[in-house]
Formats: structure tokens, sequence, C-alpha cells
């Protein structure tokens, strides 16, 4: 019972901040949702790919990309399905200093990123949200590797953080476990689940949570 009356008390704290978005209640747990099963992970054979509207498309060990340069962001996650979790910190890999160092170089003709992820799942974002602050090509959450039922050894995340509101934030679902590569495209390809019916933009703050 003291948990309970902890988490509310907690939730209307976030609530009167202006964290809290539309249809969301605050969780402290982290609830797994995915569809399909758990992919097996070998450091040998996998490899992270980048293709498409790039000067010259990029392929990475898992030992090579895990010298890439570290970013730590500390945000509040959204789910579609209406859980919210706030303060998570995460550390990885961000597009943008991949851009920035000159290692993936970017054709004018790219607005979309398309985020290819085992089985062949795919989730897609406009690549100016990509290159945000809120998005990040995460390895680890909470200083430890991230669990294999939320996408070890890599995933897309964004989220929100709260200082920086001028950035978009989608929900949760637009950050692909089990990430294998990114895709820069001209056009827009909807992903899993935008063809299942979700909506294409998917912003928290406007409840975009279904494409009707």
């Amino acid at each position: 019972m003291d948990s309970f009356f902890q988490r509310k008390a907690e939730e209307e704290k976030v609530k009167k901040e202006g964290r809290l978005p539309p249809g969301q209640a605050l969780t402290q747990k982290f609830p797994v949702l995915h569809y399909g099963a758990i992919p097996p992970f070998d450091a040998q054979t996998w490899d992270f790919r980048v293709w498409g509207e790039v000067e010259t498309p990029l392929r990475l060990t898992w030992e090579e990309f895990s010298q890439l340069p570290r970013t730590t962001l500390k945000m509040d996650i959204h789910c579609v399905t209406r859980w919210s979790k706030f303060d998570t910190r995460w550390e990885g890999v961000s597009v943008r200093s991949l851009i920035d160092s000159g290692l993936i170089k970017v054709k004018p003709q790219a607005r979309f990123v398309i985020q290819h992820a085992e089985f062949g799942f795919t989730s897609n974002l406009p690549l100016e949200v990509v290159l945000q602050e809120n998005f990040l090509m995460a390895t680890h959450y909470e200083g430890q590797p991230i669990t294999p039922d939320h996408g070890y050894p890599l995933r897309g995340i964004v989220g929100a953080i709260p200082e920086k509101k001028q950035l978009k934030t989608p929900y949760f679902w637009k950050g692909a476990k089990w990430l294998r590569g990114l895709e820069f495209s001209a056009v827009d390809k909807p992903g899993f689940w935008e063809q299942a019916g979700y909506h294409n933009d998917a912003d928290v703050w406007m409840e975009e949570r279904f494409g009707y």
C-alpha cells in the first residue's frame, strides 16, 4: 500500500512539472513489450550496417561498434501502452556524433532514417528526430548492459529531456530493439507497428497513438 501512495505522489509531482503526457501513468517498473522471440547474440558474427542515402556504406563489427565515442543521457520515456518512466539513464552512440565526426556522410536528399532490427523488424523516424539529442543507439541502461528482453546488445531509444521541451518526443516504440542497422532514405517507409495501425509520427504530447 505504501508503494502505491508513493507512486501516486511521484506521479502528481511529474504531472505538476509538465512532464507527464496526456493519457499516461507513471510506472516504477520497466515493462517488457515486444513482438516475437528474443534473438541470440554472437559477438563474432554480429555486425552493424549503414546504407542508403549516404556517401559510403558502413559496416562495423561488434568490437568496432563498441569503440565508438559514447554519449550518456537522462530521459523520460513514454510507451504507447500508457506507462511512463522518468529519469532513466542510458549510454550509447549518438547518430549525430557519427555524422559530425565524418564517419557517416549523409547525402542531401536523405529525409528519413529506417532502423533495421533482427527478424526484419523496422521502425521509421524523420532524420531531424534521429539527429536530436534525445535519440540514442543504446548499449547500457542504468549503468549496466541492457538486458536481452530490452534489446541487448543494441537498441534505439527516444525519450523526453525535460529541460529541452523543444525536442520532438515520439512514443518509445519508435526506437527499435535488437538494432542491426540504419537506412538513410529520401522517402518514408512505415515500420512494423505503423503498418499495423499505429501513428506514423507518434508525438506523445499530441497523443498520436493510432493512425486513424
